[in-house]
Order: structure tokens, then sequence, then C-alpha cells
């Protein structure tokens, strides 16, 4: 179909190789950068395990309190984020 193109030029076969390469790593880049199809998937957080978890205040204050007390006294909610590493 493309043999018009190729004829008499060895040269314009790496061009389309290297033009279909391009395109081929734009795509994968593209499909990558916003999508979490290879992301790992995190598992839910229990409501046992967030009411038995100790939140630090400030150095400052330096106080440890079960997060159940929060929400037990005054109706808080939370959110646990998780750092990595």
């Amino acid at each position: 179909m493309l043999s018009f193109l190729l004829e008499g030029e060895p040269l314009s076969l790496s061009v389309w190789s290297v033009g279909l390469c391009v395109l081929v790593v734009w795509l994968a880049g593209l499909i990558l950068a916003n999508t979490d199809l290879f992301l790992t998937k995190s598992a839910p957080s229990t409501l046992e395990h967030l009411e038995n978890m100790e939140l630090k205040s400030t150095p400052a204050a330096d106080k440890t309190v079960k997060a159940r007390s929060l929400w037990e006294k005054t109706g808080a909610v939370l959110m646990a984020v998780r750092r990595p590493g």
C-alpha cells in the first residue's frame, strides 16, 4: 500500500519506524498519565481501625488522644491520611 513511498528510499523505512515508535510512546504516556490502570488499589479502612487510632497533637502540646473520643464528645469528623514511607 505504501510501497510507492519506499521505492528507492531505504531511509524512509527508518523514518516510518521512528514515527511509529514516537506515536506508540506518546499514546502510552497519555494513558499512564491520565488513568490509574496500573496503580495498586488501596484497602479501605475499617471503623474499628480508625476509632482505635492514636492522634498526636502538635509538638508544643505533646498530647495523644484516641480518635473515638473526639467524635463521642464533639461529633468531629476525621480524615485519615497515610504518608508514604
